[in-house]
């Protein structure tokens, strides 16, 4: 794997300014030969506490990139995942699942820049991810390889705090918790310690982007958001990019306690895996964007549509976002969109969100046949013709089959 002595190969590092990603530029240069770039990706997590490009800098890394990816994350990703509705078993967001094949492409992008033979990431080897950024890296550019030191190294975390003090690796160790997190734009997750049995409750500890019912707020708050062809554009009248109105979003629903899931869920490597998930702009978002399109939307393009979500979710979470597949659904899905265009309000309440209202120049709600007022349009006289034309069939079936 390595290259002459004045001419190493380099390998593209997925750098999280955390203990194993900062462990790792060290490990990739003694156990592989290798030059590290390292590459700090901003999908919607919170700061670090230092300058982690610096740091990577400090550590060995011959060059370090920190890019913004959040109004790339939205338009090209979570975005697409909303008109689709995308919830992995009917309830996750996929917050987590959209963010790798957009952090996999920009891995790429950095290592054709940079000339890199490889690129790594501190996946382990048990969960989804690894599938998600291996799969992706290799459908972009399958000439690369792929590196995975928590796959190869056996180290525990102090392990690792170990040898990053022989080293005098420059490393920001913080309070161990007892969970696991991920967090962007989309949702934040939390998993392992008292969560791994199914059985008990989640602590609140576990929750920081949402309000429990007991603390939240017991006014509720109405929200408005409009959608242009499926894609919000604007918070209770305020026109917003797409980073912004989530991020709002996220703040007034999680202080209601809106987004709080608790899923056992199936993940693709064949286990199960019990996942707290905080996705209050997700769950208003999907929500308010359903409800708009049962307003518009004709019963067969709605019944259509639904197993091609379902689907779509499916591709999205078991890390094929750059196959076919997934292209293919989703050109059925934009095109699905163009009337999806109107206002719906939504009710935040002691973690519920409630859709109240939703109104659409294209909506095919037509009053004057829904009503049972003054001003019905409906033709009561042709009932008994469709019905009976409705019912031939079985009707026909019953006098041929029936007992007698």
């Amino acid at each position: 794997m390595q290259g002459s002595e004045n001419s190493r190969d380099k390998v593209v590092l997925a750098y999280s300014g955390g203990l194993d990603t900062s462990v790792a530029i060290r490990w990739l240069q003694e156990n592989h030969g290798l030059d590290v770039v390292a590459v700090s990706i901003d999908v919607g997590q919170p700061p670090g506490d230092d300058d982690a490009i610096e740091r990577a800098k400090q550590i060995g890394a011959v060059n370090a990139y920190s890019i913004d990816a959040r109004d790339e994350f939205v338009e090209d990703y979570i975005f697409p995942a909303l008109k689709a509705n995308a919830l992995y078993q009917g309830t996750y967001p996929l917050s987590t699942a959209i963010a790798r094949p957009l952090i996999a492409k920009l891995l790429v992008d950095v290592a054709k820049e940079e000339g890199a033979k490889y690129i790594a990431h501190g996946c382990t080897a048990k969960g989804n991810d690894q599938v998600r950024f291996d799969v992706g890296i290799v459908s972009l550019d399958p000439s690369l390889g792929i590196i995975a030191p928590m796959r190869e190294w056996k180290m525990t975390r102090d392990d690792e705090i170990e040898y990053a003090k022989d080293r005098e690796i420059p490393i920001i160790v913080k309070k161990e918790s007892p969970f696991s997190t991920d967090e962007n734009l989309w949702g934040r997750s939390c998993e392992c310690g008292v969560l791994e049995d199914p059985w008990t409750e989640p602590p609140e500890e576990a929750f920081e982007w949402t309000s429990s019912v007991t603390e939240s707020p017991d006014e509720p708050r109405y929200v408005e958001l409009e959608f242009v062809a499926g894609v919000p554009v604007s918070l209770d009248g305020d026109l917003m990019k797409g980073a912004e109105l989530i991020a709002a979003l996220n703040r007034i629903a999680g202080e209601h306690g809106v987004g709080r899931i608790d899923h056992v869920e199936d993940r693709l490597v064949g286990l199960k895996s019990r996942e707290i998930y905080e996705c209050p702009a997700a769950v208003c978002l999907i929500k308010a964007h359903q409800n708009l399109e049962s307003l518009v939307l004709p019963r067969d393009l709605l019944a259509f549509k639904q197993p091609v979500e379902q689907r779509y979710s499916e591709v999205a979470y078991d890390g094929l976002w750059f196959g076919p597949l997934r292209e293919c659904l989703e050109a059925f899905i934009e095109q699905s969109q163009e009337h999806v265009s109107g206002v719906v309000r939504l009710k935040l309440h002691k973690g519920g969100a409630t859709v109240v209202g939703r109104r659409s120049d294209h909506s095919i709600y037509d009053e004057g046949l829904a009503t049972y007022a003054g001003g019905d349009d409906f033709d009561h006289d042709s009932a008994k013709g469709f019905i009976y034309c409705w019912g031939l069939p079985n009707k026909t079936v019953a006098k041929k089959h029936r007992k007698g």
